[in-house]
């Protein structure tokens, strides 16, 4: 098929056929990172600036990366000496950007829903890189890609997501993209991090984490995200990681093929003990590696068809 849309807002919205596509195509640039001359013309002329109103390294450095190694044209706006600091709107901050002619902003904001507020005011792409607790496409493409790589498909795998459901934006990616591709995806939580009605999403909800080890393919730890919760959620860090945390002994109930993944940062000892974290079943820094072939295939089918695009 051919990729036709002008933004990445969300997996929500995209089709299966969608999805396989961003796969294959990040497939075909993944050797590009493992050469000595780690460079494609794919971009080249094209401008990539990424708006970050929220912390990270991985994501942003990664679509830095992913823009250079396509020979794009790289822009990072430091969001606490922006203009947006004296009261400017997120919008005409980012009009103001587009007027210097970009050809895309890579955006990650606190508010969920910020990306679909720019892609209806700018003319530029969008690609969304994390929105409050709404969705995170890129990572979750990552972590099928990554997923596809070590068992060869994806239909009927079984995947954990294990941790703070409610917050994670990562969690809600992910499940319409695993779904969508046709793996079945069981919950794992505490009870008070777990989305009334997750189950419509189309997938599972188990309370005990190590009956859900013991029926996976692989674990996607998530990250507790403090930052995001507004009320006591949990008795203490040391509780949840007791129930939740996956350390040797627990990991040790499922599979020896068991994967073990984390979109990162690490709470090292909470969502994962540092023996896993750091032993063979983890893929975590693998994750990392092929975020920048997921990102350049993302920036390369959004701005580089020929075709007409549609949002």
């Amino acid at each position: 098929m051919e990729w036709k849309r002008k933004h990445l807002l969300g997996l929500e919205e995209l089709s299966k056929q969608e999805i396989q596509l961003i796969l294959e195509t990040a497939t075909s640039f993944k050797e590009v990172s493992f050469r000595d001359i780690k460079k494609v013309p794919a971009l080249r002329g094209k401008t990539v600036v990424t708006l970050f109103f929220e912390a990270s390294t991985r994501t942003r450095v990664s679509f830095e990366l992913a823009a250079k190694r396509l020979s794009a044209d790289t822009l990072n706006i430091a969001i606490n000496t922006s203009s947006t600091s004296k009261g400017e709107t997120l919008l005409d901050t980012a009009k103001n950007i587009e007027a210097m002619n970009v050809d895309a902003m890579v955006v990650r904001h606190g508010l969920s829903g910020s990306p679909f507020i720019l892609a209806q005011g700018l003319n530029c792409s969008v690609i969304n890189a994390g929105d409050g607790c709404r969705e995170h496409p890129t990572q979750a493409l990552l972590d099928m890609f990554t997923l596809k790589e070590k068992f060869g498909h994806l239909e009927g795998l079984k995947i954990a997501l294990v941790g703070d459901i409610l917050h994670s934006r990562v969690a809600r990616s992910n499940i319409w993209g695993l779904t969508k591709l046709g793996a079945q995806v069981t919950v794992c939580g505490p009870a008070t991090l777990m989305p009334r009605g997750i189950e419509q999403m189309g997938v599972g909800v188990d309370y005990d984490l190590k009956r859900v080890l013991k029926n996976s393919d692989a674990v996607i730890a998530l990250r507790l995200q403090k930052e995001r919760q507004e009320a006591k959620f949990l008795p203490s860090l040391r509780e949840y990681s007791r129930l939740f945390g996956i350390n040797q002994d627990k990991l040790s109930e499922g599979s020896s093929n068991l994967i073990v993944m984390h979109p990162g940062p690490t709470n090292r000892g909470v969502e994962l003990s540092a023996e896993v974290a750091d032993g063979k079943q983890s893929v975590i820094l693998e994750q990392v590696t092929n975020g920048v072939a997921v990102r350049m295939a993302v920036l390369y089918l959004v701005l580089g068809t020929k075709e007409e695009v549609v949002i």
